[in-house]
């Protein structure tokens, strides 16, 4: 009895051990996501003359900005949808030691003609452990992919297929062969350091760094452009506990909708069996935040509360194909290449199912039915790369940590 009890308090333990990790690392990720954006947003108000030189108080400042004129020029942008969420964005960037006060004289940032500057821009950034390690991480992801023989190639680890993995071993060999570091030893402290900080992770988060042929890849896709409301939606979730991977059930999760009511009417995500879809009145695109769903390339309009509702509609496939019939010769498939250009709500459609994938759903007024995507058509290809047997989350992730024009290659039916 009491040493049932006893391993009971040790699973407790574990468990909460492992969640607190797990939000350790999220947060760093998101600290990561925030550097970025924040870097990003630099250059582009440096491209847009918003950051020069200004005089304040008899004193000439260099590199800053006036906060009303950037607020202004995010929602002219369409980055913000108003005022209060870019004042909410700019809050952001001071709370993570991105932007400052000239004098550092105001922790708030105001929507008036107050000055302001990018740490970088001064030489006040804080270079402490984490940023170093994030920078240097970003470094070998761009060493990576900008290489010829890149290591980041799909692989297989227990009958699941990963694109831009990598063993471990191989990682480490790369780090020497290219003088990233000097002894085997290090290679590993400096592996260990990259997932102790969200950079790079096991493919399904099971193992710490090993010297092995266990597959990892990188977390942040750093090329990809960031959206300020985005990491300010992700921050909120952070904030009320709200793990995504909890909305990562089974290939038949049902789909998420939140309620957000538009200017122009309802839209709603329609499939050939209509009335099996039973999305929410109003529903938005960038509104969608199940798992399964590939159009959210914009998470600002999910910065209204409001119910969640669920529904599980039955796939609108007429039967079950397989990828071996998908590429035998002679099969009653028709292989087309759209390429769908996402707007600030997203692309537009919703995959599901695995080995091969198929569109589910796609919303009439988006930019994926503008290009052509229709339910029935199975996923082959994404930007290039062979997506035939992924499952919907692998997929999913390939197109939100992607660009945001998608190139899809599709087989749909001979009807």
């Amino acid at each position: 009895m009491e040493r049932t009890e006893r391993n009971k308090n040790r699973n407790g333990t574990k468990i909460k051990r492992t969640g607190s990790i797990h939000r350790k690392v999220k947060s760093r990720q998101h600290k990561a996501e925030v550097m970025i954006a924040g870097e990003q947003l630099r250059l582009r108000l440096h491209d847009g003359k918003l950051i020069k030189e200004h005089r304040y108080h008899l004193r000439n400042y260099p590199n800053c900005f006036v906060a009303h004129e950037v607020i202004d020029w995010l929602v002219s942008h369409k980055e913000v949808p108003n005022r209060q969420v870019a004042l909410q964005l700019m809050q952001h960037l001071i709370d993570h030691d991105i932007v400052h006060h000239v004098c550092d004289k105001s922790p708030i940032f105001k929507d008036a003609k107050m000055l302001y500057r990018f740490r970088k821009d001064d030489g006040t950034f804080p270079f402490n452990i984490e940023v170093k390690v994030f920078m240097r991480g970003q470094s070998l992801y761009e060493h990576l992919i900008g290489g010829r023989d890149s290591i980041l190639q799909l692989r297989e680890e227990k009958g699941v297929m990963y694109e831009r993995s990598f063993p471990g071993c191989q990682f480490i060999d790369w780090l020497l062969q290219n003088g990233e570091v000097p002894s085997r030893r290090q290679g590993l402290e400096l592996c260990r350091a990259l997932l102790e900080h969200g950079i790079i992770q096991h493919v399904s988060l099971k193992h710490n760094f090993f010297d092995s042929g266990l597959l990892y890849k990188f977390c942040i896709n750093f090329r990809r452009r960031r959206r300020l409301s985005e990491l300010l939606n992700e921050n909120e979730h952070d904030e009320e506990g709200v793990a995504p991977s909890r909305q990562e059930e089974g290939a038949e999760s049902p789909f998420v909708l939140r309620k957000n009511p538009s200017a122009h009417g309802n839209t709603t995500f329609l499939s050939i069996q209509p009335s099996e879809l039973k999305a929410a009145s109003g529903a938005r695109r960038g509104s969608l935040t199940n798992q399964q769903v590939t159009g959210s390339y914009s998470h600002a309009n999910s910065l209204t509360s409001g119910p969640v509702v669920r529904c599980n509609p039955k796939s609108v496939l007429r039967r079950n194909v397989t990828c071996e019939e998908l590429l035998s010769p002679g099969a009653p498939f028709i292989r087309r290449v759209l390429t769908v250009l996402g707007d600030a709500l997203g692309w537009g459609f919703v995959v599901r199912g695995r080995s091969p994938c198929y569109v589910q759903a796609v919303d009439p007024s988006s930019p994926a039915a503008t290009a052509g995507v229709k339910v029935r058509q199975f996923v082959c290809q994404v930007n290039g790369l062979s997506v035939l047997h992924l499952d919907y989350r692998t997929l999913r992730k390939l197109v939100m940590t992607g660009p945001r024009t998608v190139v899809l290659e599709v087989m749909e039916p001979i009807d």
